[in-house]
């Protein structure tokens, strides 16, 4: 007698004879395997996106996708964060554009220049960021297939990235993964509890760009490799091995192809043909639409210093109020520089009711922080478009460089100059007076900008930092000029991460702690020519070939 075989109601229905019968019978239809091959095809590392809002129930299945990929052990160590806060992504955004020069420095210059000249994230751009955690508490040997590989549980999260890709694809949204970030930074920013990693940053939102092939490949920076070239049958051939991965630390790729930004792209010229100063336009452009057509200034911060009773200046303190005055009256060479660009200057003096020398004493007090900060910010707000930042006063360099130190956490042989006119004996005086105001404030610490500017900083400063903050406020670019007001732009960054989204890096001076600086805050100098004027030279500079971009973005030829 024939019975029938009993049919599991869950789990897999089929039977060994029929699978024996027709192997290819757990096979999609052609239809849908096209699709899929499709889809894979067109998956993209994209850079650009709309502001676009993207819905809730399009995000959970753009996640669900993520959520049923393979995991070791049936382990699930995903943990999917949405990041939709401007504050957040503001903040994730400078660690990923300082991490991107960190990143070009270690290239051959060519290989260098053609880098920055890439966009290689959209995090202020997308409406929505995801950030694929993977909790890796669990010990390895507790989990089927992790006691052998212990980083199966990565690999496991790299699968639900991949999902979570092919599924955005499918949907017509655009994802790219961002990975320009120190681990830790990234866990600091999102409050990861120890034992949690992440895989980096994914961008997600609607495309600002449908590129069809690969960015990088389309870009000259690499070329797919063929097939046959990394399928290997049976073991590692020693004779004929495929190349290792691509390096890009070194090697002459083809070109790189630029991208532009959105108000660049039809422009009668070869995109990014501006190189930094592009990316400059780029950026004030973004936080200011119409800056083009506003008037810029130049604001000027002047203060006295009593580090300078320690022989840290090859001048006298009395030169502070003399081109204080000259700047005042039109003839200092910032003011000369701002007028000869066409630029508004406001001066400003900036003094302490409690002034100290850093080697003994603070800096300031706490309510001197606090009113000076008060005082640049309704500087900052007080105006629209463009402002340059200045300062004059003696001995702010040795100021300079103890905050850069203490908020870098470098030794004072990184940070000190020579300064204007100052010879060995000058230098020796200023490192030692640098060294010992780190001394004193070595518990500090060096994350809170309020303190740091009470301990080591400077009327001047303090304003400065605050201009940023107001401006920032007001929708304003901001032009930074040498050491001492990158050093404020930096505090002011500390504060408030966003204000580095507004900030444009007129120059890289001759200070010694200038580029860690630029560096700390993500930013490339457009101008590198060994100044040492101080007073907003460089920024004016700098400014005036910026104003001249913004114009002719606004008014060149465009392609029909």
């Amino acid at each position: 007698m024939n019975y029938q075989r009993p049919v599991p109601l869950i789990g897999d229905p089929s039977s060994a004879a029929e699978r024996a019968a027709d192997p290819t019978g757990w096979a999609f239809d052609p239809t849908t395997i096209d699709a899929l091959r499709r889809v894979i095809a067109a998956r993209r590392d994209v850079r650009r996106y709309r502001p676009d809002p993207v819905p809730e129930a399009l995000l959970r299945d753009v996640l669900d996708a993520g959520h049923h990929a393979p995991s070791v052990g049936h382990s699930q160590p995903w943990r999917f964060i949405v990041v939709a806060e401007q504050a957040t992504r503001d903040r994730a955004a400078l660690l990923a554009d300082r991490e991107r020069l960190r990143q070009a420095d270690l290239l051959t210059p060519d290989r260098r220049a053609r880098l920055l000249d890439l966009q290689l994230e959209g995090i202020r751009e997308a409406p929505i960021g995801i950030v694929v955690a993977c909790d890796r508490t669990a010990p390895a040997g507790g989990v089927l297939g992790r006691a052998t590989f212990p980083d199966t549980d990565l690999w496991s999260c790299a699968c639900a990235i991949q999902n979570i890709w092919l599924a955005a694809r499918a949907a017509g949204l655009g994802l790219g993964w961002v990975t320009l970030f120190r681990p830790d930074d990234l866990a600091d920013l999102l409050g990861l509890p120890d034992g949690v990693s992440t895989l980096g940053w994914l961008c997600l939102g609607w495309p600002d760009e449908r590129p069809p092939t690969p960015g990088l490949e389309r870009h000259g920076w690499s070329r797919r490799l063929p097939l046959d070239t990394v399928v290997l049958r049976e073991r590692w051939r020693t004779d004929d091995a495929p190349p290792p991965p691509p390096s890009h630390l070194a090697g002459p790729p083809p070109h790189a192809v630029v991208h532009a930004r959105d108000s660049g792209d039809d422009l009668l010229s070869s995109p990014g043909s501006l190189g930094v100063l592009d990316r400059a336009v780029d950026r004030a452009l973004a936080v200011a639409p119409d800056c083009a057509d506003l008037p810029a200034e130049l604001i000027i911060v002047a203060a006295d210093h009593p580090v300078t009773r320690h022989g840290v200046s090859a001048y006298p303190s009395t030169v502070t109020d003399d081109v204080y005055r000259a700047t005042l009256a039109g003839d200092a060479v910032g003011a000369t520089t701002a007028r000869e660009a066409n630029l508004a200057v406001r001066a400003y003096r900036a003094r302490a009711d409690t002034p100290g020398d850093l080697v003994s004493t603070d800096g300031l007090s706490n309510a001197d922080v606090e009113r000076l900060l008060g005082e640049g910010i309704v500087l900052g707000r007080a105006g629209t478009g463009l402002v340059c930042l200045g300062e004059v006063g003696i001995g702010n360099t040795t100021v300079a460089a103890a905050l850069a130190a203490k908020l870098l956490d470098l030794p004072p042989d990184q940070v000190v100059g020579l300064g204007a006119g100052a010879d060995a004996a000058v230098l020796g005086r200023k490192l030692e007076v640098v060294g010992a105001a780190l001394a004193r404030t070595r518990p500090l610490n060096r994350r809170d900008p309020h303190v740091l500017l009470a301990a080591l900083g400077g009327p001047d400063i303090a304003v400065l930092a605050g201009v940023c903050l107001g401006a920032t406020a007001a929708g304003r670019p901001v032009v930074l000029d040498g050491l001492v007001t990158s050093v404020a732009g930096l505090l002011a960054v500390r504060a408030e991460p966003a204000v580095q989204a507004y900030l444009i890096a007129g120059q890289c001076s001759r200070e010694s702690a200038h580029a860690a600086v630029l560096l700390e805050l993500g930013l490339e100098p457009l101008l590198d020519l060994r100044l040492r004027a101080g007073e907003g030279v460089g920024a004016v500079l700098a400014a005036q070939l910026l104003r001249t971009a913004l114009r002719l973005r606004a008014s060149a030829g465009r392609i029909q």
